[in-house]
């Protein structure tokens, strides 16, 4: 039997066709590979979003919840820093943070609102060009009329 009887024509076509298409495999990831990081920087801003507005609203909670058991003149300082020192803790991905705090009178009580505004740090991710997010979080508490004085 000769080397050549022992395969057909298609066996041999389909040896000639794999050898045809060798590296085609790695050209594919060439192309696919730019893709892919831009998918996984997306990911990445995608998380960052997402975590910072979670950690944001915690922050707010954390400054209403300070507020409101302060004297009216210190309910700001007392919010700003509860503010900072939550996002400073968390290792927060928001950048230049700002608080502002508004109080109102209803006949069920006083309340206190914290707002917290910060842009997400877009630090690493120039490729995706997708320029910094503000996000914000609000927070409101009952004035504790026991350790504040009204």
């Amino acid at each position: 039997m000769h080397r050549d009887e022992r395969f057909s024509g298609d066996e041999h076509a389909l040896r000639w066709h794999s050898r045809k298409d060798f590296g085609s495999a790695a050209m594919e990831l060439v192309l696919l590979t730019p893709v892919l990081v831009v998918l996984m920087l997306f990911i990445v801003f995608a998380g960052r979003a997402g975590e910072g507005m979670s950690e944001l609203r915690h922050a707010a909670d954390q400054g209403a919840r300070a507020a409101s058991q302060v004297a009216r003149s210190r309910m700001e300082s007392a919010a700003r820093s509860a503010v900072l020192r939550d996002l400073r803790t968390s290792g927060s991905s928001c950048v230049n943070p700002s608080v502002s705090l508004t109080t109102d009178s209803t006949l069920d009580g006083s309340f206190v609102t914290v707002s917290v505004t910060c842009t997400i740090s877009d630090d690493g991710l120039g490729l995706l060009r997708a320029g910094r997010r503000s996000i914000r979080a609000t927070s409101t508490e009952i004035i504790d009329r026991f350790r504040s004085d009204l």
